[in-house]
């Protein structure tokens, strides 16, 4: 049985999704911010995530952006297959969306048309947007508006197989510690292992979408994202980059099939707002 879907419902969602997600902090990340600060063995840094949190308690009060970066509006879609979508195209239909979000939100405009021609868009259009068809008939949307401080920090790694897991873990210290204090920290980590080369990068991407505290379901992902977690936040880098034993938030690792001759390893570093937010129509 078909069900239908108007793509308006899909604009309306994602105007308001993109306005929330840059005005409020998810909840699981309010958490994380609050353990870390109670966990936090230095001073200095104590305090700066003490700032960090009331910068967000007022952002949220007064509906200011919880930083000035509103980031480009970065958009995941499971349609299930049994969905109709009717009234426009879905790719219209979410660029709408943002541009109405980042628009009547008053929210930063940060896209330009052309990577080197550099005119800016003036709505934050076009969105990226991964769509996946799933079993269904329902589309969940996942917005995750992404700032360019730590979007710079992204790196990926075409290892060999034979470096193997100890490979993987280099490669995830190495990003954290080249992105230091560039990334806005407590940072949250997206890893992607495994796929081709732009699969590794958008697993990692949407890595950053899962909701902080939960791990992988496979025992072994689940104990590296324990141990990169604990290393990185050896480091010393800390809240601000300013020293301490906050470095990291979370490390969230997915991971796919690969072929016989690779080790693809991306990694997604975002700031501490790691701004995401899950709807299903």
């Amino acid at each position: 049985m078909l069900r239908s879907i108007n793509v308006g419902e899909i604009t309306k969602n994602i105007k308001e999704m993109c306005i929330e997600a840059n005005h409020y902090l998810s909840p699981d990340m309010d958490a994380a911010m609050k353990k870390a600060e109670q966990e936090e063995k230095a001073p200095l840094g104590k305090q700066i995530l003490e700032q960090l949190q009331e910068n967000l308690k007022i952002a949220a009060e007064e509906m200011i952006p919880i930083c000035q970066d509103t980031g480009m509006a970065v958009v995941f879609l499971e349609i299930g297959q049994d969905v109709h979508l009717e009234g426009g195209l879905l790719e219209d239909a979410v660029n709408e969306g943002v541009r109405q979000g980042y628009t009547e939100g008053y929210l930063r405009k940060s896209v330009v048309k052309d990577p080197l021609i550099r005119e800016n868009t003036k709505d934050n259009t076009p969105a990226i947007i991964h769509t996946r068809i799933v079993a269904g008939d329902k589309v969940k949307i996942k917005i995750a508006p992404k700032g360019f401080g730590s979007e710079n920090m992204s790196r990926i790694f075409m290892l060999k197989p034979a470096e193997g897991i100890e490979g993987v873990k280099n490669a995830v210290l190495t990003a954290v510690k080249d992105a230091g204090p560039n990334a806005c920290p407590p940072m949250v980590v997206g890893v992607g292992i495994g796929g081709t080369f732009e699969k590794s990068a958008i697993m990692a991407k949407e890595a950053l979408t899962r909701e902080v505290g939960l791990h992988s379901d496979i025992e072994y992902v689940k104990e590296l994202e324990e141990e990169l977690l604990s290393r990185i936040n050896s480091l010393g880098i800390g809240p601000g980059g300013l020293g301490g034993t906050t470095t990291a938030l979370a490390v969230n690792i997915n991971t796919y099939a690969t072929h016989i001759a690779g080790l693809p390893v991306a990694v997604n570093i975002c700031c501490h707002v790691n701004r995401h937010i899950v709807r299903e129509v």
